[in-house]
C-alpha cells in the first residue's frame, strides 16, 4: 500500500476495482485510489498512436492494431482490462492522447480551464474515474487547503462588473457560467499528485453527494511528452 496516499484522510487506498467500486466516500474521504504498479511499456503505446488534433480519443480497434512488444502489449492488455471493467460497471470510459487542452484566455482575473484547480457537476449521481498511464499526472488539493474563486473579494467584484442583470440573479450567473466549479489554492496547499498508472474515483458535486466534490486539475504537460489518460 503506497504510504504517501494512505497517509491522506482525504484518500481511501484499495488493492482491486470491486474494491474501488464498492467503497463509498465518507467524511473527509472524497478520493478512492486503486494503489498499483504497472507492468508494461506504455510509452511503446504512446509513440505508435496518431495524434489527430490536441485531444485524440484512442478506440479499442487503435489500441488493437498496433503492432507492439512483448511490453507493449502487457501495456495493452491492461488498458483494454480497465475499458472493459470500468464499462461492465456501467461507466463510459474515454481513452485521449493529449498534447494540450484549450486554455481559457477570456479573462485576465479567473480562469476556468482544467489548468484551474476545479470540481466536476452531474446532475445525476456519478463519480470521475481517471487513470495516467503515461505522461505528467493531474493534482488533488483537500478541500481546506482551497478557496472557491468567486468568494475571493476582487474576483468576485470584477464578476460582478461582468454580470449584465440584477442582483438577484448573480449566483444563478456564477453557476450558469461554471465560475463557481473554480478554486484558488491557499498559500499554505500542498497538492498530492495522483501519479501514474493509480486507477482513481474522485467525488463529483450532484444533488445526492454526501460528501465534498473532489478539487483537482490536469497537469501542464511536460514538453514532447504526450499523455495517455484515461477518463470517464
Amino acid at each position: 500500500m503506497n504510504l504517501k496516499f494512505s497517509d491522506h484522510n482525504q484518500i481511501g487506498v484499495v488493492s482491486t476495482f470491486s474494491e474501488l467500486i464498492n467503497t463509498n466516500f465518507q467524511g473527509a474521504m472524497n478520493a478512492v485510489c486503486w494503489d498499483r504498479n504497472l507492468d508494461g511499456d506504455f510509452k511503446e503505446i504512446v509513440s505508435q498512436l496518431q495524434l489527430k488534433e490536441n485531444i485524440t480519443e484512442v478506440s479499442i480497434e487503435d489500441l488493437l492494431a498496433l503492432q507492439l512488444s512483448e511490453e507493449g502489449n502487457a501495456a495493452r492488455e491492461i488498458i483494454l482490462s480497465d475499458l472493459k471493467q470500468l464499462a461492465d460497471f456501467g461507466a463510459s470510459p474515454s481513452l485521449n492522447l493529449l498534447k494540450s487542452y484549450e486554455r481559457d484566455e477570456e479573462f485576465d482575473f479567473i480562469s476556468t480551464d482544467v489548468y484551474s484547480y476545479h470540481v466536476d457537476r452531474s446532475p445525476v449521481g456519478t463519480q470521475t474515474f481517471l487513470c495516467t498511464y503515461h505522461g505528467a499526472a493531474s493534482d488533488i488539493l483537500p478541500n481546506d487547503q482551497a478557496t472557491q474563486k468567486i468568494l475571493i473579494p476582487e474576483i468576485r467584484e470584477k464578476l460582478k462588473e461582468l454580470h449584465d442583470g440584477p442582483e438577484t440573479e448573480f449566483e444563478m450567473f456564477l453557476k450558469d457560467c461554471f465560475f463557481d466549479l473554480h478554486y484558488q489554492p491557499k498559500s499554505n496547499a500542498q497538492p498530492i499528485n495522483l501519479g501514474s498508472g493509480h486507477l482513481w474515483k474522485l467525488a463529483v458535486d450532484h444533488p445526492g453527494q454526501q460528501v465534498l466534490p473532489c478539487i483537482h486539475r490536469a497537469p501542464v504537460e511536460r514538453d514532447g511528452e504526450y499523455r495517455l489518460l484515461l477518463i470517464c
